[in-house]
């Protein structure tokens, strides 16, 4: 085709995508440009609209991972702070919200980590000024773990205000419509859930 003066056909595509590519964000997930040759997805019998609306929720997907990451950054960057030891002073107040007692094996199990490594993210905290030990109220093998009072305020002020917004955008769906969400989402989360798959036994190189 023909082109402006000093450009070429890939640039003048590039400019009327608003791109330096050419590739709009929504191509992104459109799975005629991911999987042209349906090497991974069987799409016989999926009318084009149906695949146009489908690569419009995965771009959604999308857009809520990257805002809870940038929130989850920000945040981290505020408190200074790892996602580990937010995720852990998250449960230290919900354990407070509900009048349990926090220990280091209960951290442990929550954050899926060892012992040893509960132990250094334990010591990091509290030399933080993030948490204070004391022991257990009945149990004498265990340690009580609970956030200070400054670190709450702070987490909850700020990252937990933030987070909690999320409610309001469920709030304003219809019952109905929040058991379609709640099944959409667990029917995704089962089926990109990793289980024998060949691939994770291999050693990339």
């Amino acid at each position: 085709m023909d082109s402006e003066a000093g450009t070429t056909p890939r640039a003048v595509a590039a400019n009327s995508a608003g791109t330096p590519d050419g590739l709009s964000h929504a191509a992104i997930y459109d799975v005629e440009a991911s999987d042209p040759r349906s090497s991974l997805i069987d799409r016989t019998g999926v009318p084009p609209e149906d695949l146009r609306q489908i690569a419009a929720v995965m771009e959604a997907l999308a857009g809520l991972r990257d805002a809870e990451q940038r929130l989850s950054q920000a945040s981290r960057r505020y408190m200074r702070l790892n996602e580990t030891d937010m995720r852990a002073l998250h449960y230290l107040i919900v354990c407070a919200n509900r009048n349990l007692v926090s220990t280091p094996s209960g951290i442990a199990h929550h954050l899926g980590i060892s012992t040893a490594a509960t132990t250094k993210l334990l010591d990091r905290l509290e030399n933080g000024g993030h948490i204070h030990r004391a022991p257990h109220p009945t149990d004498r093998r265990a340690l009580a773990i609970t956030i200070t009072p400054e670190t709450r305020h702070a987490a909850m002020e700020t990252v937990g205000r933030q987070q909690a917004k999320r409610f309001y955008a469920a709030a304003r769906l219809s019952r109905e419509e929040r058991d379609l969400v709640i099944r959409f989402l667990a029917d995704m989360t089962d089926e990109i859930t990793l289980r024998d798959e060949p691939w994770l036994t291999q050693t990339a190189d």
